[in-house]
C-alpha cells in the first residue's frame, strides 16, 4: 500500500511523528509499520530503557499515557508501542488529552486492529493534528493477486499468473497468512525464479491439478470427466479441502455469473471491473455463461444454499464429503 510505503518513508528520513494510530480491518499493513519503528527508530544501545511494548488486554489508557509522558534515558526519544489496541474500544476517546498535547520526545504507536476510529470524534481530529493516522483497508480478492506479484517482484521474484491465483483461491486476502507462505519461497528459491503452480504444489503443499480453483473451471466448463476426479480427490483429502469452503467458492461464483448475465456490456475491462474480478478471469465467465443460462443459475445459487446447510449438518443426518460433493456436483452439472 501506498500510504504505508510513504510513512515508512518519512521516518527513515527523520520525519517522525509523536503519534502513530494505525487502524483498519487488514492487520499485515499495522503489523509492519510497528515492527519498522520498534526496528529502525532506536539503536540496539538505546532499546534498553527506551523502547516499551504494552498490550490492549493489559492495560488502561491511564497506563498508556502515564508512560508516554516519562523522558528518555540517554537518547533523544522513547519508543512506546500498544498493540492489540482494539480492546482498549470503549476508553480509547479518553485519550484526547494526550494526543492534544503529546510530548514530543515520544513516539506512541497504537496498533487498534480490525476496528476504524470514529472520524466525528476529537480524538481523531487531535491525532490527525499532532500525529500521524493510518487506515489499513482489506483488499478485494481481485486485488490480492497483483499485490502478490508486486511484493515478490520487490523481492527479486517473478509469479505465474495461474500460481498467484492458487495463493488466493487457497489462503483468501488475509495479506499476513500470503506473506508467510511466500517467505517459504523465498527460502528455498533462488532470486529471480518465476514461481509456478509445481512450486506451489511443491514447497506449500496446493495441488496444482486438485484445487477449487480448477474444480471452478471444470464445472464452468462442464468437463464432468475433470470436476469428478477432483471431487474424488476432495473426497479422499477432507482435512486440506473443507467441503464448506468449496460451496462457498462456487456460490461466489455462480453469484457472479448471475450477475455477469445482468450485464449489458460483457467487454473484459467492464466485467472485471463490475465483479471485482481479475482479467484473468472473465474467460471462465464468459465460457460458463455459454454453458448455464441466466434460468439455469439461478437454480444452482439456490441448490448451494441448500448444499451448505447440509455441509454444516441441517437436514443432512451427517452424511459423509464424498457423498455430499457427487450431490453437488448431480445438482449443478
Amino acid at each position: 500500500m501506498d500510504e504505508a510505503a510513504r510513512i515508512v518513508t518519512e521516518i527513515k528520513g527523520g520525519n517522525i511523528k509523536p503519534i502513530y494510530f494505525l487502524f483498519g480491518e487488514e492487520a499485515y499493513y499495522i503489523d509492519k509499520i510497528a515492527e519498522y519503528i520498534e526496528e529502525t527508530v532506536l539503536t540496539e544501545e538505546e532499546k534498553g530503557f527506551n523502547q516499551t511494548v504494552l498490550y490492549g488486554r493489559d492495560v488502561s489508557i491511564d497506563d498508556i499515557v502515564g508512560n508516554a509522558k516519562r523522558y528518555p534515558m540517554m537518547a533523544e526519544r522513547q519508543v512506546l508501542i500498544i498493540k492489540e489496541a482494539q480492546h482498549l474500544s470503549r476508553t480509547i476517546e479518553n485519550l484526547l488529552s494526550y494526543a492534544d498535547n503529546p510530548q514530543p520526545t515520544t513516539v506512541l504507536v497504537i496498533c487498534y486492529k480490525y476496528k476504524k476510529l470514529d472520524k466525528r470524534k476529537k480524538l481523531y481530529k487531535a491525532i490527525q493534528k499532532s500525529g500521524k493516522l493510518f487506515e489499513s483497508k482489506k483488499l478485494y480478492e481481485n486485488q490480492v493477486a497483483d499485490w502478490i506479484r508486486r511484493t515478490l517482484s520487490g523481492k527479486g521474484f517473478r509469479i505465474a499468473p495461474k500460481a498467484a491465483i492458487l495463493l488466493v483461491e487457497f489462503l483468501g486476502t488475509d495479506l499476513g497468512k500470503i506473506d508467510n507462505e511466500l517467505n517459504k519461497l523465498f527460502l528455498v528459491l533462488p532470486k529471480n525464479t518465476e514461481i509456478t503452480p509445481v512450486h506451489i504444489e511443491e514447497h506449500i503443499g496446493i495441488s496444482k491439478d486438485y484445487n477449487n480453483f480448477e474444480l471452478k473451471k471444470a464445472i464452468g466448463e462442464r468437463n464432468v470427466v475433470k470436476a469428478t476426479r477432483i471431487i474424488n480427490y476432495f473426497a479422499q483429502n477432507p482435512k486440506d479441502n473443507p467441503f464448506v469452503l468449496t460451496v462457498s467458492l462456487l456460490y461466489s461464483f455462480f453469484s457472479q455469473l448471475l450477475q455477469y448475465h445482468g450485464l449489458k456490456d460483457h467487454s473484459s475491462k467492464n466485467v472485471a471491473s463490475v465483479l471485482r474480478i481479475s482479467p484473468f478471469f472473465v474467460g471462465e465467465f464468459q465460457t460458463a455463461a455459454r454453458n448455464y443460462p441466466m434460468k439455469k443459475v439461478s437454480g444452482i445459487v439456490s441448490h448451494l444454499r441448500e448444499m451448505d446447510l447440509k455441509g454444516k449438518g441441517v437436514n443432512a443426518n451427517a452424511l459423509p464429503q464424498a457423498d455430499l460433493l457427487k450431490e453437488l456436483l448431480v445438482k449443478i452439472i
